[in-house]
């Protein structure tokens, strides 16, 4: 087409830099036109600028530098301020106060929400007061597009902001950042060979891991065939050892994450007709398998109403994932957790053993936290009234300021182990899938990344999977809101990594590692337990380093990142805290 050729209007629209090249006298009369009108309502706009008359545009302040645009159907309101070189393109949302510098392009469909809403409990939301902090964006940045920039944030010069980012804090000068919530992956200026992180290295760590997930995906139909039990029909750890129900969980959640299906020895409604009739009606919980395969049987109620059996235990966070990625549900709710009072809570919290055996108290809140998100799921009661609510307060106000922890902060025998693998399962089930925040972020990654320097769990050659995912996960969910020691993190991650990688069997997976504490875990022989664990902590790692895109897979069952449920109570008079990504 050339420049001489007429271009009906809602091409200027949507491509409004072409405007001074290409649009008819008639088409900047019409400008003129439309520009004026904003101006005597108070509008600044210089020169060489469009502002589509496809753009909702009701600022109380408009100022726009020369150069500028703005393109159809953006919506533009509150007090407004750019530079030279400005663009706001098609769709984009740009409210409140925002000040832009020179040079900012906006891409499509992102929304710069320069002022926040209140939600206190004592008015409607509808009758809630505005506040605004306002945004600011530095000289030369490119916000891409889908991405959203919340109240009170400013981003400094020369940034890159990725597709579909949620910028929640500052972004400092020549940074590029991606994610949900936006966190920094690299300088912009970084771009020479010796200063590459593993992210862009040409054989790095993306390579590696792209390698092994095409090799991974390509093995696992084979994998989950070793372990099927045809005569049975349910699934072993690894030929030779035990049927269990948790086999049976780990076959699902590696078929979804390597094959994005069920496993193929039982279609999804198979699978879920096996898990679900395994849970005992009266007690909703799913014991372990009797030694012919068939189902278990659960001990009797403690005093408290409670079943101790560790695997009817964490039966309720595998099965219930597994049903879940099966499109499925448990057919009965939990009952432990239904019957539980807010009294009852507390004295169960208090009995736990809390100063010795904090991943075995830490673990007793992942399942009954767990239960109650699958009971919510099944619209039955996460206890009775104010049971969930008494668990966060508890949490929130027995958590220990200096470690950010639960519990005893070391033992001369154990280091920080007990104390950061109850951390791992207690804020699993309760904060992260329930969408709160933890608290006192900086002093979680402290406590971590002492533990994780400790040799006896960390050397090349006696990492376990629990231990690796009881520091991994903890890292990445406080990362989202905080780059406390972030290249330490990177660092710690990307040899974990390394390591990991180089772990895979062919055929057979991955082994769960050295046996944990007092012998516990599968060991070293590969198996789904093993499989399904590091895969999950595989990707935990790639995405501490930024390179978690490589795998082609997210794991979405007992290990997923985002939050299984919102929203969620907050502690007493404080605000609902809710981040779908954690």
């Amino acid at each position: 087409m050339d420049a001489d050729s007429a271009l009906d209007d809602s091409y200027f629209d949507h491509c409004p830099w072409d405007f001074g090249s290409r649009a008819s006298p008639a088409q900047r009369d019409a400008q003129t036109a439309h520009q004026k009108r904003l101006t005597d309502d108070g509008a600044s706009i210089g020169p060489r600028c469009f502002v589509s008359p496809a753009a909702g545009v009701f600022a109380d302040t408009l100022r726009l530098g020369e150069n500028s645009y703005i393109a159809g159907h953006a919506y533009v309101t509150g007090e407004i301020t750019t530079g030279s070189d400005c663009t706001v393109n098609p769709y984009a949302t740009v409210r409140g106060r925002i000040v832009l510098g020179d040079g900012v392009r906006i891409g499509a469909h992102s929304s710069l929400l320069g002022f926040n809403h209140g939600f206190g409990p004592d008015l409607p939301v509808h009758r809630q007061p505005l506040t605004s902090k306002g945004i600011t964006v530095g000289d030369d940045v490119w916000i891409g597009s889908n991405v959203v920039v919340l109240d009170g944030v400013t981003i400094g010069d020369h940034c890159v902001v990725g597709a579909g980012a949620v910028v929640t804090k500052d972004l400092p000068p020549w940074s590029v950042a991606a994610g949900n919530p936006a966190r920094r992956l690299r300088d912009r200026r970084d771009t020479g060979p010796a200063r590459r992180g593993p992210a862009e290295s040409g054989d790095g760590l993306g390579e590696q891991i792209a390698r092994f997930a095409d090799r991974a995906r390509a093995q696992a139909a084979d994998l989950l065939a070793r372990a099927w039990d045809a005569d049975a029909g349910r699934y072993r750890d690894r030929p030779g050892a035990p049927l269990t129900v948790r086999a049976h969980c780990d076959a699902v959640e590696i078929a979804d994450l390597l094959l994005g299906s069920p496993p193929p020895q039982l279609s999804a409604a198979g699978h879920a007709e096996r898990l679900r009739a395994l849970q005992d009606p009266a007690e909703g919980m799913v014991p372990e398998l009797a030694a012919d395969g068939g189902p278990g049987v659960l001990p009797a109620r403690a005093a408290d109403g409670w079943i101790d059996d560790g695997a009817a235990e964490y039966h309720v966070l595998s099965v219930g994932y597994a049903l879940e990625l099966l499109g499925s549900r448990f057919a009965h709710p939990v009952r432990p957790v239904e019957r539980t009072t807010a009294g009852g809570l507390v004295a169960r919290l208090e009995s736990l053993p809390w100063r010795t055996r904090a991943w075995t108290a830490g673990a007793w809140v992942d399942c009954w936290a767990t239960g109650a998100h699958h009971n919510l799921g099944l619209g039955a009661a996460a206890g009775e009234p104010g049971a969930l609510e008494a668990l966060f307060g508890w949490l929130s106000t027995r958590v220990d300021p200096w470690t950010g922890m639960w519990g005893a902060a070391s033992s001369p025998a154990e280091g920080r182990l007990q104390l950061v693998n109850g951390h791992y399962r207690l804020t699993r089930g309760s904060f992260a899938q329930f969408g709160i925040q933890l608290p006192y972020p900086e002093r979680v990654v402290d406590t971590v990344l002492d533990h994780g320097a400790d040799p006896r769990w960390f050397a090349a050659g006696r990492q376990n999977a629990c231990n690796v995912l009881d520091v991994a996960h903890p890292l990445w969910l406080v990362g989202r809101r905080s780059d406390h020691r972030a290249a330490e993190v990177r660092a710690w991650a990307g040899q974990q990594l390394t390591h990991a990688l180089g772990q895979w069997r062919d055929g057979t997976g991955f082994g769960f590692g050295p046996p944990g504490e007092g012998g516990s875990g599968p060991g070293r022989e590969p198996g789904l337990q093993g499989t399904e664990m590091w895969l999950a902590i595989v990707w935990l790692l790639a995405d501490l380093v930024g390179v978690a895109d490589r795998l082609g897979y997210r794991p979405r069952g007992v290990h997923r990142p985002e939050a299984a449920r919102s929203p969620a109570p907050g502690p007493p008079g404080q605000p609902v805290l809710v981040d779908k990504t954690l």
